[in-house]
């Protein structure tokens, strides 16, 4: 089955766990993944469908090894483990990270996520929230793209975990238009206080 059949047939049988009309096209693949370099250590991916966004994160010099995805979707899980032997392919909700049997004491350097936050409830928004921030290293950062106006991840919850979003850019010929935020821990005070 050819990946856009796959897309579809998936949308067609789950509009909530796709969260699009269409697969992520290059130039926002391109834009969420901008930032990682080899040197960023090991890449968490939640939601990663087809691929596009693990694509560019080998284009970018990630070492495949280095790669986690996690997605929902058997189909799509299967498809990945084909595409991307050497990543480790975990077909799991991303809203049960911790429970899940991920790499022993690994952090990651950034998080990349395809997953469609505007149509999930907050529960499980803090849910994939909290196993981020457990799985982040210091300096660490979550990637999540969106179709919406603003930042998927409400100010109240940013505010909970301690984060700040700023927006990464914008893909306007992706279809349809996406917008990217980078989303990382805020400095401790301390340090602000010593930086002024």
């Amino acid at each position: 089955m050819s990946n856009a059949s796959l897309f579809l047939r998936t949308l067609l049988t789950n509009p909530r766990m796709v969260g699009a009309i269409a697969p992520s096209g290059t130039m926002l693949a391109n834009l969420i993944t901008s930032e990682v370099d080899p040197d960023a250590g090991p890449v968490l991916e939640l939601g990663p469908g087809t691929g596009v966004f693990t694509q560019a994160l080998l284009a970018r010099g990630i070492c495949e090894s280095d790669i986690t995805l996690i997605e929902s979707a058997p189909g799509f899980a299967s498809l990945l483990r084909q595409r991307f032997p050497n990543a480790r392919v975990v077909c799991a909700d991303a809203a049960q990270l911790r429970s899940h049997h991920l790499p022993e004491g690994v952090q990651f350097g950034c998080a990349i996520s395809g997953l469609p936050l505007l149509n999930m409830s907050p529960k499980t928004v803090i849910a994939i929230l909290t196993g981020v921030s457990s799985l982040l290293r210091e300096g660490g950062a979550l990637y999540q793209f969106t179709y919406g106006v603003r930042c998927p991840v409400p100010h109240r919850l940013l505010d909970r975990f301690g984060f700040k979003a700023t927006l990464h850019g914008q893909a306007l010929c992706n279809f349809p238009p996406a917008s990217v935020y980078k989303i990382a821990r805020r400095r401790p005070l301390h340090y602000q206080a010593l930086i002024r």
